[in-house]
């Protein structure tokens, strides 16, 4: 019953927004057709719908980053399966598993 009302909520968000955006011409923002980040790294963390999530990002100088690394928030609320499912049974995983709301295609990344 909570997400078919966040569901509607978002509904209601999104309908608002639409109403908000003022006729007209498109307007385009510009961009630079090769973005080359700064030689270093950098780790940062936005709020995501299911938790935090974090970036890391290294790079040389380079065009394209030498290394980019995405923690989703299902990765860390997956890691806390093992310690709490221990002496449970197979039917009550089930319904942990679906509480912590992990999407296992995120965990992937």
């Amino acid at each position: 019953m909570v997400r078919i009302e966040e569901f509607r909520q978002s509904c209601n968000i999104v309908e608002q927004a639409l109403d908000g955006i003022p006729e007209g011409d498109m307007v385009r923002a510009k961009m630079k057709a090769v973005f080359r980040p700064p030689a270093g790294e950098v780790f940062s963390r936005i709020e995501a719908p299911r938790g935090e999530m974090g970036y890391y990002i290294v790079s040389t100088g380079d065009k394209k980053p030498y290394r980019v690394k995405i923690r989703t928030a299902s990765y860390n609320n997956l890691q806390c399966l093992g310690p709490i499912s221990l002496n449970l049974k197979i039917a009550d995983l089930v319904a942990i598993f679906g509480s912590l709301d992990v999407i296992l295609p995120e965990v992937d990344r």
